[in-house]
Formats: C-alpha cells, sequence, structure tokens
C-alpha cells in the first residue's frame, strides 16, 4: 500500500512546514520581492546532467510557470526546491536565504510533488487528519476550510476511492495547502486530467493566488496551460533555461525567438547585447538565443554583418508558441539512446 507522499518532509521524515503565516523567519528576507531564486542551479545522475546551470526568479504575487516537455528537468528541479534531493553544484534561495543553511524557510511553502497517493479505503477528511498530525496535532478547522477551498467539502466524508482523477488532484492540494503556504509549488496538477477536471484545477490556481494571496510556482508541459494562468514564465529544455520573462510579453506575436550563428561568436553576443531592442539574450550550444520585436530583425543581422561578424545562420520564430512546439517536437536523443 502506498502511504501519501504529497507533503514536503525532512530527510528525517518530519514536517518541513507548519503554520506557514506565522513562521516568520529572521534570515527570510520576507521585505524582497523575488522569493525564490536559482543561481547556476545543476543536478547530475551519473553521467546524465538532468538539469544545467539553471537560473530562474520567481516574484511575490507571481503565478511563475515552469514550462517544458517532459523529460526536461522539471520534476527534478522540483525536487531539489523542495530539498527531497540535494544539487550537484549551484545554490537556491527561498525568501532570501540559502535553504542548506537556513531549512526554517521551508515552513513558508507547500508542495504537490508528480501525482498524489491517498488512502483510498479512507475519506477524503481522514486523510487530511492523518498528514495534519504529522505536523503535531490535528488541525480539523483547517482541513474543513482547505477542503472548502478545493471545492470538496461536500465530500469529505466520501471514501477516496470513489474519488475522480480530478478530485484526487485537488485533494493532493488541498494536502500542501494545510499548512497555509505563502509558496505553493505544484508539479503538473493537471496531467492526465479531462478538459473539466484542467478547468477546474486552473479556477483553482487563480483563486490560490487572486484570493487567498499565494505565490504559486507551476510546472507544466502544456504550453495553453500556461498561457491561461500565469504572470510569468520560463522555459526548460533538457536541463537547460531556454527563456524567461511575463507571459504577456513572451507570448506576443510582435515579439520573435531568433537563433542566431555566427563567428567570432563571443564578438556577435557582445553586438547583440549592445542592442537595446534585443533582449533574453542566451549563449547555447547550438547557438545564441535571444528575442526581439519582428521591425528589428532586419536591421539586427545587418548590424553584425556591419560588425564583421560571419553569420551563418539567422533564424527566426514567429512566436515563441512556434519555438516550443519546434522543441517538444524534437526526439530526446537520451531517450532514444
Amino acid at each position: 500500500m502506498n502511504t501519501p507522499n504529497t507533503g514536503t518532509l525532512t530527510s528525517d521524515g518530519n514536517p518541513a512546514f507548519r503554520n506557514t503565516r506565522e513562521a516568520g523567519d529572521s534570515t527570510a528576507g520576507a521585505a524582497s520581492d523575488i522569493i525564490l531564486r536559482t543561481e547556476n542551479l545543476s543536478k547530475r545522475f551519473g553521467k546524465r546532467l538532468a538539469v544545467d546551470q539553471l537560473n530562474i526568479e520567481v516574484h511575490r504575487g507571481d503565478i511563475y510557470g515552469f514550462l517544458g516537455p517532459n523529460g526536461a528537468g522539471k520534476s527534478t528541479t522540483i525536487r531539489m526546491l523542495l530539498t527531497l534531493i540535494a544539487p550537484t553544484s549551484g545554490s537556491l534561495a527561498l525568501f532570501g536565504a540559502d535553504v542548506r543553511q537556513h531549512r526554517s524557510v521551508l515552513a513558508r511553502v507547500g508542495g504537490l510533488v508528480e501525482r498524489p497517493d491517498f488512502y483510498l479505503y479512507l475519506s477524503a477528511q481522514k486523510n487530511l487528519e492523518i498528514v495534519s498530525a504529522l505536523y503535531g496535532e490535528v488541525d480539523r478547522e483547517r482541513i474543513a476550510e482547505v477542503l472548502h477551498i478545493v471545492g470538496l467539502a461536500d465530500r469529505a466524508k466520501d471514501r477516496v476511492k470513489a474519488y475522480s482523477h480530478g478530485m484526487k488532484q485537488r485533494l493532493g492540494i488541498a494536502q500542501a495547502l494545510l499548512p497555509d503556504p505563502e509558496l505553493l509549488i505544484l508539479d503538473e496538477p493537471t496531467n492526465g486530467l479531462d478538459p473539466q477536471g484542467m478547468k477546474e484545477v486552473r479556477e483553482l490556481i487563480l483563486r490560490l493566488n487572486r484570493e487567498h494571496g499565494m505565490t504559486i510556482f507551476l510546472s507544466s508541459h502544456l504550453l495553453n496551460e500556461i498561457e491561461q494562468v500565469a504572470t510569468r514564465m520560463c522555459i526548460l529544455h533538457r536541463g537547460q533555461l531556454v527563456v524567461q520573462g511575463r507571459v504577456r510579453e513572451l507570448l506576443s506575436h510582435d515579439r520573435i525567438a531568433v537563433r542566431v550563428n555566427a563567428e567570432p561568436e563571443d564578438r556577435a553576443l557582445e553586438i547583440l547585447k549592445s542592442i537595446e531592442r534585443v533582449q533574453d539574450i542566451d549563449l547555447r550550444d547550438d547557438g545564441i538565443h535571444c528575442i526581439m520585436e519582428e521591425a528589428d530583425l532586419a536591421r539586427t543581422n545587418a548590424a553584425l554583418v556591419e560588425a564583421g561578424i560571419a553569420v551563418s545562420g539567422f533564424a527566426p520564430r514567429r512566436s515563441l508558441e512556434d519555438y516550443f512546439l519546434s522543441i517538444t517536437e524534437q526526439p530526446d536523443e537520451e531517450q532514444i539512446a
């Protein structure tokens, strides 16, 4: 029988969060607008580099979309954020504090990682009572509150085995909400749901952000889902950050993702960074990636040529959506191997 695994526990099995609105750690830097930051965060499993030099920032009040195809490294990153696994290198800070040095900041975080598990022969209320007891006492008022928040109050006494997949997902979110977190981390919460279930979870995420003031870190492989709820987002591919920014700007059809191949590469990078309207510049193995408006395509290419740069490739994508689709359509060489 599987035991519930949706709460965030420390390595010794104790709860990592409790009573988060009152957690107030003096080292947490609550005044900062950036409440989650990673710097060159990496994770290696043997020869495979699952997450590679990841640098992201989540601002207070964000619904931050962590977007990438399956196998991009999203779940591995989330497990590092929740200290369920240790990074190979790099650092991560929550509320301004290094998590490895100040684990008390985890008291302000709730998390749902991958598929939620429950005691199927018990009711939803009883399942939450068991999780609540892990924090030292059973808080029945909070249990009733979170069941109401996720829309399961009228089914609280029903056995979980009678729940639909969407209801189980919402119950998993209820578990993560028990300590009233400031930051809620959700790993593919709509995965496997039908359209109605996806809509219910999407509306729940928006309510938690707007009515309960929660900052939400939401991973997904579905661009459409991120577009409908997120305020800021990034794209992760094969463990590497592709692009990061505000959803409204990144998904604008006036902004085009461009891959530039040029020699000397360091000089091309310098020229691109000097052009104000060229943004989100990132040097990757297959070239320099950046974002610009359609009107700037020709003049940017011309600026590189005029500077004596040998441009062998200047490949624009009509929109970030096209660019993302091109990524997801690429075969994963490691999986094929």
